[in-house]
């Protein structure tokens, strides 16, 4: 299977919260104007229902009308979906209806008990219908894992690494062709220096300037998102939620505990 490893986009992405309303349900108008004004800010591209957007929380359905609202939101940049699943079947459902409503990629970790790697992403690229498959490792958060050594065997055109390992990076960069992104918004300044293809940031939501200001190599930037890095992590959802609402006056609200 051939794979196209140009990456769809360079510099910074959001991974996007999702915005619920106080009863609980999706507010997918409010969750796609946040979208719109971190474009503004200068995001080079936006992650719908990945781990940040509480994807565990959210139906299928819920998934894919959220991915649709961003796209029509934001014509001007890539719009890629989470669509992880239990297994391959889920994934390459979740995959097609994705693509089918305008996600320009989607970014999918592996179960954590996988098997064989390689027949899991075969069907998922299938599905994604030449759509850039992105593979996710940030495992015990969201799946299980992808091993640097694994990676040339997959047909997958890039891979988002969220565990702030400097050292897995420096591996991924020299030991394997495919776009690489950074999800960790402790190594922006580090993955941009060392030529990775971007970083798909939670804190992005929040200082989406001061991200793109990083990943171009302002020090001054990468030391100021410390504070809203910490923060974010602390009880996720919930810490990134009122840093986002104490900025722009979103809810609060989230279906996690």
């Amino acid at each position: 299977m051939t794979v196209e490893r140009n990456p769809l986009w360079r510099g910074v992405a959001v991974a996007l919260v999702t915005l619920f309303a106080e009863d609980g349900s999706v507010d997918v108008a409010a969750t796609a104007r946040h979208a719109e004004r971190l474009v503004a800010s200068g995001v080079r591209a936006v992650l719908v229902a990945g781990s940040t957007g509480e994807a565990d929380a959210l139906g299928d359905g819920e998934r894919v009308a959220l991915v649709s609202a961003v796209r029509q939101a934001c014509p001007g940049v890539p719009v890629i979906a989470g669509a992880g699943g239990a297994w391959a079947g889920p994934a390459a459902e979740l995959t097609a209806a994705s693509v089918a409503v305008g996600a320009d990629a989607v970014l999918v970790a592996p179960p954590r008990r996988a098997g064989d790697l390689r027949v899991f992403y075969e069907r998922v690229v299938s599905a994604a219908d030449g759509r850039p498959v992105l593979a996710y490792h940030f495992p015990m958060v969201a799946g299980g894992a992808v091993p640097v050594e694994v990676l040339p065997s997959l047909p997958v055109a890039g891979v988002k690494d969220s565990t702030g390992d400097a050292e897995r990076l420096l591996r991924l960069l020299s030991e394997w062709d495919g776009a690489v992104y950074v999800g960790s918004s402790a190594l922006v300044s580090t993955a941009g220096m060392l030529g990775a293809a971007g970083a798909i940031l939670a804190v992005a939501n929040v200082a989406a300037e001061d991200c793109v200001a990083a990943w171009e190599g302002d020090a001054a930037a990468q030391l100021r998102l410390t504070g809203p890095h910490v923060a974010a992590k602390t009880g996720f959802p919930h810490g990134l939620k009122r840093l986002v609402a104490a900025r722009f006056g979103t809810s609060t609200a989230s279906r996690m505990g």
